[in-house]
């Protein structure tokens, strides 16, 4: 298994410049007050589709052979690994094809189609889509775009923590979300080169621990998916994430289904951002670790903000 590297990460970096501009990363009292640290929010929610996962899409259609282009890409995807594939796919003129499972998020599956690449529903979950996608690769001599075990989806994924550190050099702690580790393996490769003494803290949810759990017993661990946060819901795990996040990752915690909804709704009061469940898991994990962040220059990645309308309005009623 060959794992990227920094180098790969300053080579992404490059690649992704004349596409993607750097996101902000912003400060907001209201949020440090919450959490008795210096908080500061990485907005890749403010990335064309709105997460960060389009960083990994450009990087990786960038790099691809022209055999590659004329066979046309095959992925499986809940919806922003999609979106960023179809974003990337129009940029350089490739044939996409985006597996989601059925009841898959409305608006990321209408954002996909918009940019053009094609839909398809199978299954009840993101694992069943992945096994259907790898199939038909074969049958049909697409090529098989894993979203997490492909080295230029993480490198083009460790752009951004090069910007935090580069913004902000005594960052103390940067909280990451996981569902298959993508993210979160770039901002080990990129942070922990650039300031070793920055802890790194992954968060996945309780009600999908697949990657949790197989950090945790440093093996392959399958788990159920029953958390509404479509971006962390992944029922098995990816080999190069878990091995780079072994390596790299300082801790690693689990959130609730009610600690998630409560901080999607802190974070669009304080920051004034839509943030879908895993954009907002981050401030779930600083809120439960704020006796050991007290204190601390804290970063927080708000990975996505595709949110749809019903799921705002429904949080809002749950609250009154």
């Amino acid at each position: 298994m060959n794992l990227p590297t920094f180098a790969d990460v300053l080579r992404a970096r490059e690649t992704i410049a004349p596409y993607l501009s750097p996101t902000p990363l912003y400060h907001y009292p209201g949020l440090s007050d919450k959490v008795a640290a210096e908080i500061w929010v990485k907005h890749e929610n403010h990335q064309p589709i709105r997460a960060f996962k389009v960083r990994g899409g450009v990087n990786f259609m960038a790099n691809l052979d022209s055999k590659t282009k004329a066979r046309g890409v095959i992925t499986a995807s809940t919806g922003n690994h999609g979106q960023s594939v179809a974003y990337a796919a129009r940029l350089f003129n490739v044939r996409a094809i985006i597996v989601m499972p059925n009841g898959a998020n409305p608006a990321k599956a209408q954002a996909i189609r918009s940019m053009g690449a094609k839909v398809e529903f199978t299954g009840q979950d993101f694992d069943d889509c992945r096994e259907y996608v790898e199939q038909v690769a074969k049958h049909e001599g697409l090529h098989y775009l894993s979203s997490g075990d492909e080295p230029l989806l993480v490198a083009g994924a460790g752009t951004y923590a090069m910007e935090i550190i580069e913004m902000l050099p005594d960052a103390e702690v940067i909280i990451v979300p996981v569902g298959g580790g993508s993210g979160a393996a770039g901002v080990c490769l990129a942070a922990k080169k650039l300031n070793p003494r920055v802890q790194l803290i992954g968060v996945q949810a309780s009600a999908a621990p697949a990657a949790y759990v197989s950090w945790k017993e440093k093996r392959r661990v399958d788990a159920k998916t029953e958390t509404f946060a479509e971006g962390l819901a992944t029922r098995s795990t990816f080999e190069i994430p878990q091995a780079i996040m072994r390596r790299d990752l300082d801790d690693f915690i689990l959130v609730s289904e009610t600690e998630l909804k409560s901080a999607i709704l802190l974070a669009i009061e304080h920051t004034h951002n839509l943030v879908e469940a895993a954009g907002a898991a981050a401030l779930a994990a600083a809120l439960k670790l704020r006796n050991h962040l007290r204190g601390k220059r804290v970063v927080l990645v708000m990975s996505g903000g595709n949110i749809t309308l019903s799921q705002l309005q429904d949080l809002i009623a749950e609250k009154h």
